[in-house]
């Protein structure tokens, strides 16, 4: 079993540059399917997601190979449309295959996918979608069968804004004949960067950010080199556990604008932040002060990717703060974690409520999902003593060697496998 064990109390001071958006590049490499060709994306972090798409892409019949950190795909021959179960059950994006095969090939099949355990995540939204262009769709024996002869331009209006739902229709409906208007549409960079990736193979989508996105299908596109957009979620994390370490770092490679709710809370709290062009300088300050009430919500609302990491910077916080959960039904696991480290969290079903404590304790903790694995790592970087984490599958599907990241700000953090050794 694999854990990280890390000695805290180091401020962390330095310059890391920020790896391309997870959440970007599982999309847009789905999107490679949509055009045979020779495709370059850039910036790919290298994530255990990420290696379970490229396998899925392979299954599929691509031909991929890495270069430091862009992947060049070879497109042209699709073998099967059939996505491995074993695969897919890995990891939840797995689903976003579904709409650029449906309208390359006019079929694909698949079993419900894997992914974090952190509440209800259905697909219901996804499948709505493709019928609604056309699709027919049947479930069976665990399998869901895609089929349409033609897919056609419609109004589609999503009963929430889901990211995976609007970004499988748009795949699906831009080599569909005529118009298509998703409404209550997704807002996130993650959309605006696969619109701008369509675009580029020749598409013609308007509106990703809005709640309204415009889709005129067109009969042919081609391959493209791309470079992702820098992760928001990566850049939060290290912003914070610059903070509760006392530390100074400076980020680059960032977008600011894209993390505007997390960057005014922080503000709130306290902290030193300045940004010039695509870099990001954060500073802790000794009164960080609590907060009433942070509400997850759709961007551009504070993510709920960020609120296990917000915790722990609000468990060290004068005063009392609470944390309203309002995305996902089961991402509060973190909260028990931390209770062990020493915050003083009392949960009430969606709601924690918190009072800051001087320090945190180094315990044995477990990840329970990607981004509770990424706040237990911030809260061993600033607790007393020492923390074991375990769990760390789920933290490698969303940061590229974090514990390196860490340890070249001067963070004392080491992988293990097995037997452990003092720090």
């Amino acid at each position: 079993m694999e854990q990280f064990v890390i000695k805290g109390g180091k401020p962390l001071y330095g310059t890391v540059r920020v790896q391309g958006a997870k959440n970007s590049a599982l999309p847009i490499l789905a999107a490679t399917l949509l055009v045979g060709g020779i495709h370059e994306i850039q910036d790919v972090p290298r994530l255990s997601d990420i290696d379970v798409m490229n396998r899925i892409l392979k299954a599929l019949g691509v031909k991929l190979r890495w270069e430091g950190n862009s992947i060049k795909l070879e497109t042209s021959a699709i073998k099967t449309t059939r996505i491995p179960e074993a695969l897919m059950r890995q990891m939840r994006s797995s689903i976003f295959l579904m709409g650029p095969l449906l309208a390359r090939t006019g079929e694909v099949t698949v079993s419900r996918p894997g992914g974090c355990a952190i509440g209800a995540r259905p697909i219901d939204l996804h499948l709505k979608g493709l019928r609604l262009l056309g699709a027919e769709i049947r479930e069976a024996d665990g399998n869901i069968y895609c089929s349409a002869g033609k897919l056609t331009g419609t109004e589609i209006d999503l009963d929430l804004p889901s990211v995976g739902a609007t970004e499988n229709i748009m795949m699906a409906a831009v080599l569909a004949e005529g118009v298509t208007v998703i409404r209550n549409a997704a807002r996130e960079p993650e959309i605006v960067d696969l619109q701008r990736f369509l675009n580029r193979m020749g598409a013609d989508v308007h509106g990703a950010g809005t709640g309204v996105i415009t889709i005129r299908g067109v009969k042919h596109l081609h391959p493209v080199s791309y470079g992702i957009i820098p992760d928001r979620i990566v850049a939060g994390t290290l912003t914070i556990a610059a903070v509760v370490t006392g530390g100074e770092v400076l980020l680059t490679h960032v977008v600011p604008d894209h993390m505007k709710s997390t960057l005014d809370l922080l503000e709130q709290i306290g902290v030193e932040l300045k940004n010039e062009g695509d870099a990001l300088w954060v500073q802790s300050t000794p009164q960080l002060k609590s907060v009433s009430n942070v509400v997850t919500e759709p961007y551009p609302g504070f993510p709920t990717d960020m609120q296990p990491q917000m915790m722990v910077l609000l468990s060290l916080t004068q005063g009392e703060s609470v944390i309203s959960e309002q995305i996902f039904d089961g991402r509060l696991k973190h909260v028990h974690e931390l209770i062990r480290m020493g915050a003083d969290l009392t949960p009430e079903n969606n709601q924690v409520n918190i009072r800051g404590v001087p320090y945190l304790t180094g315990a044995a903790v477990e990840a329970t999902d990607l981004r509770a694995g990424a706040a237990l790592v911030i809260a061993g970087l600033a607790a007393r003593g020492t923390t074991h984490i375990s769990g760390l599958n789920h933290i490698d599907r969303g940061y590229e060697r974090l514990d390196q990241t860490f340890l070249r700000l001067g963070a004392q953090i080491q992988r293990y496998t097995g037997k452990v050794a003092s720090l």
